[in-house]
C-alpha cells in the first residue's frame, strides 16, 4: 500500500501546522520528508535548500568564504522566517537544532512538532560515504570519527524532540508509515527547563516517554552504563518497557528492587542499595536512574549524591506527586528515627521524564494526593494556576491527558522558578522555604501515623494546606472568603481538609509535640509558611504556639 496520493485519494489532514525534522546528515530527512509532505498534501521545505537561494552560493561555498558560524547564524533567521509562513515539511541541516534560540522559537509554538530521526551510526556511515563533496563537515578528517563527535555534541540536544523514530535499514515508506503513525496518536510534549548557576536541566512533560526513553537518557550518560532503582510495584508496571528501550538503545543496564512505601527510605535500605550498586561495576560515570514515585526518587537520590562522592543522576517519576514535586529541585534524602528527610543532600537531575501515561495506573487516591501539591503552587504566588485549578480539577482527577500535562507543566514550571531563585533554600525569607506551605501540619500528621500509607503525604498537605490559611485568618492576615474558597474546592473534588478525614481522632498536645522536632526549627521557633491572602506567601516565626493550639482544638482535634 502506497503512502503517495492520487486522483482518488485524499491527501490526509496534517495534525501539526509545522513538521520539522531534525537529525544528523544521512538521516533521510529530505527523502522522508518529500513523502511526508506528499502523504499530508502540504509543501516541503529544505532549509538547506533556502539558505543556497538567499545567500545564491552553495553551502561548501558558505563554510569555505565565511565559516560555521555566519552559516548557523543565517540558518537560525531563515527558519525563523520560514516558521511564519504556511503548513509545510520542513528539513532543517544536521546543525540546526543546536541553535538555542531556534529551540526555544520551536518549543514554543503548539501548532510545531519536531521529530528527530536516529539512524544508527554504521547506517549513516554506508549511506554518506559515497557523497561526501556536498557535506563540509566530512570534506577533512576521518568521517567515522566525525559522526561521532558530531552525534555527541548534538545528541543531547536532538533528544529534546517531541517524537523520536529509531530509523534503520527499514524502507523509507515503512519510515513514513511509522512517522505517520506516531503523528496520529501524538500529543506535544512539554519542556520546562530549570537553569541553575552551576547546572542546567530539563524536565519533559509528555505520554509513552517510557518507551523511548533510552533515546532520550542515552545522550545523557557519561560512561554508558546506568542502574535503575524502583520498586516491586512500580517495577511490575513498568521496568519492563523502560528496559526495553535502555537495550534497544545500547545502553548498559542493571535493576534494583526495592519494597514499596516509606520503610524503604531507611539507613539500612540506603546501605544495601549502596552495596549492590557498586557491586555492579558503579563508576563516577555511572548514572543513577529513578522510577518511581517519591521514596524512590528521594532514596536514588541521595545513593547518587553519596557514592563515589556523586555520580549522575535522572528521575522518570511515575506518580503526579513526584512529578509535580519531588523530582525536581533537587532534594534527596532518606528517614531517621527522629523525623522525616532528616538526611540528606542537595543533588540535582540531569533529566527529568515524566510519563503522564504512567498515571493512568494509579488509583484516584494516589491522584488526589498528588493535585494537593498542584493547588499549593497556586497558593503560594500563582493565583492564575489556582483559578484553573477551579476550572479543570474535576478533569486531572478523571485522568484527562491535556488537563494532567498542562497541571504539571504549571507546578513544574512554578517550582522551577522558585529554586532557580533559591537552589539550596538559603534565602532568609521566602524563596524556597515557601514550598513548605502546610508541610509543618502535614509532617506532624504523617509522623503520627508511623508513614505507614493510612496517609499519604499529599493527603496530608492537603490538611495541612487548610490549617495553614485557617492559622492566617486566625491571625487575621487573610481574609476568610480565600478560606472559604479554598475549603469549597477541596470539598468539591473529595479533598481531605478536616480532622473528620483522618483515619482516627489526634490530640492537640502529640501534633504539637511532633512539630517541634520540625527540621525547619530555628532557635528553639517552628517556622510558618502563612498566607496574606491566595498567591501571597510569606515566611512567619513569630507565630505564638497558643494560636497553633487554640486553632488545633477549633478543628476537632483532641485536648
Amino acid at each position: 500500500m502506497s503512502l503517495s496520493s492520487s486522483p482518488s485519494t485524499r491527501p490526509v489532514q496534517p495534525p501539526f501546522h509545522i513538521i520539522v525534522l531534525v537529525g544528523l546528515m544521512g538521516a533521510g530527512k529530505t527523502t522522508l520528508g518529500r513523502l511526508l509532505a506528499q502523504h499530508y498534501g502540504i509543501p516541503f521545505v529544505d532549509t538547506d535548500a533556502e539558505i543556497e537561494k538567499a545567500c545564491r552560493q552553495t553551502i561548501p561555498e558558505i563554510f569555505a568564504r565565511h565559516g560555521e558560524a555566519h552559516f548557523r547564524a543565517g540558518e537560525h533567521r531563515v527558519i525563523r522566517r520560514l516558521l511564519k509562513g504556511g503548513p509545510c515539511i520542513l528539513a532543517t541541516g544536521g546543525g540546526a537544532w543546536m541553535h538555542p534560540q531556534t529551540r526555544s522559537l520551536i518549543h514554543k509554538r503548539t501548532d510545531v512538532c519536531t521529530i528527530w530521526l536516529h539512524v544508527p551510526t554504521p547506517v549513516l556511515l554506508r549511506r554518506l560515504l559515497g557523497n561526501r563533496s556536498n557535506r563540509p563537515l566530512l570534506a577533512q578528517g576521518d568521517p567515522e570519527e566525525t559522526l561521532h563527535r558530531l552525534a555527541s555534541e548534538r545528541y543531547p540536544r536532538y533528544a529534546e524532540a517531541d517524537i523520536i523514530i529509531d530509523c534503520g535499514d527499514e524502507s523509507v515508506e515503512q519510515a513514513t508509515r511509522t512517522i505517520t503513525e506516531t503523528l496520529a496518536d501524538t500529543t506535544l510534549p512539554h519542556h520546562v527547563p530549570v537553569a541553575l548557576a552551576g547546572h542546567s536541566y530539563d524536565v519533559l512533560i509528555g505520554r509513552h516517554l517510557l518507551n523511548d526513553a533510552g533515546l532520550r537518557i542515552k545522550p545523557h550518560l557519561s560512561n554508558n552504563h546506568a542502574i535503575i532503582l524502583t520498586d516491586e510495584t512500580v517495577a511490575g508496571l513498568h521496568l519492563e518497557t523502560l528496559e526495553r528501550s535502555f537495550r534497544q538503545a545500547g545502553i548498559r543496564l542493571h535493576s534494583i528492587t526495592v519494597p514499596a512505601g516509606e520503610d524503604s527510605k531507611s539507613l539500612s535500605r540506603f546501605e544495601t542499595v549502596m552495596e549492590t550498586m557498586l557491586d555492579h561495576g558503579m563508576e563516577r560515570g555511572t548514572t543513577v536512574v529513578a522510577l518511581g514515585g517519591g521514596v524512590i526518587g528521594d532514596l536514588a537520590g541521595f545513593v547518587a549524591a553519596t557514592a563515589l562522592r556523586g555520580v549522575p543522576f535522572i528521575q522518570i517519576p511515575t506518580t503526579l506527586l513526584a512529578q509535580v514535586d519531588s523530582s525536581v529541585g533537587g532534594k534527596t534524602g532518606i528517614n531517621a528515627r527522629a523525623g522525616k528527610n532528616l538526611i540528606g543532600a542537595f543533588w540535582q537531575p540531569r533529566l527529568v521524564l515524566a510519563d503522564t501515561a504512567a498515571l493512568a495506573t494509579l488509583p484516584r487516591r494516589q491522584l488526589v494526593a498528588g493535585y494537593a501539591e498542584i493547588i499549593k503552587s497556586g497558593l503560594i504566588a500563582d493565583p492564575d494556576l489556582f483559578a484553573w485549578c477551579e476550572a479543570n480539577g474535576q478533569a486531572v482527577l478523571n485522568g484527562n491527558a491535556t488537563a494532567l500535562g498542562e497541571a504539571i507543566r504549571r507546578a513544574c514550571a512554578f517550582k522551577a522558578g522558585v529554586v532557580q531563585d533559591d537552589e539550596r533554600e538559603q534565602a532568609r525569607s521566602g524563596g524556597r522555604a515557601l514550598l513548605n506551605l502546610g508541610h509543618t501540619f502535614a509532617h506532624a500528621l504523617e509522623a503520627e501515623f508511623q508513614y505507614d500509607g493510612r496517609l499519604l503525604h499529599g493527603e496530608a498537605v492537603s490538611i495541612g494546606l487548610h490549617m495553614a490559611l485557617a492559622l492566617s485568618v486566625r491571625m487575621g492576615l487573610a481574609p476568610r472568603e480565600d478560606l472559604d474558597r479554598l475549603d469549597a474546592h477541596f470539598h468539591a473534588l473529595g479533598m481531605p481538609t478536616r480532622v473528620t478525614d483522618l483515619p482516627h481522632m489526634l490530640s492537640t498536645e502529640t501534633l504539637l509535640s511532633h512539630m517541634g522536632r520540625d527540621k525547619k526549627l530555628r532557635d528553639g521557633k517552628i517556622t510558618f509558611v502563612l498566607l496574606r491572602r491566595i498567591g501571597m506567601a510569606f515566611t512567619c516565626r513569630e507565630v505564638a504556639m497558643t494560636d497553633v493550639h487554640t486553632l488545633l482544638l477549633e478543628e476537632g482535634f483532641a485536648p
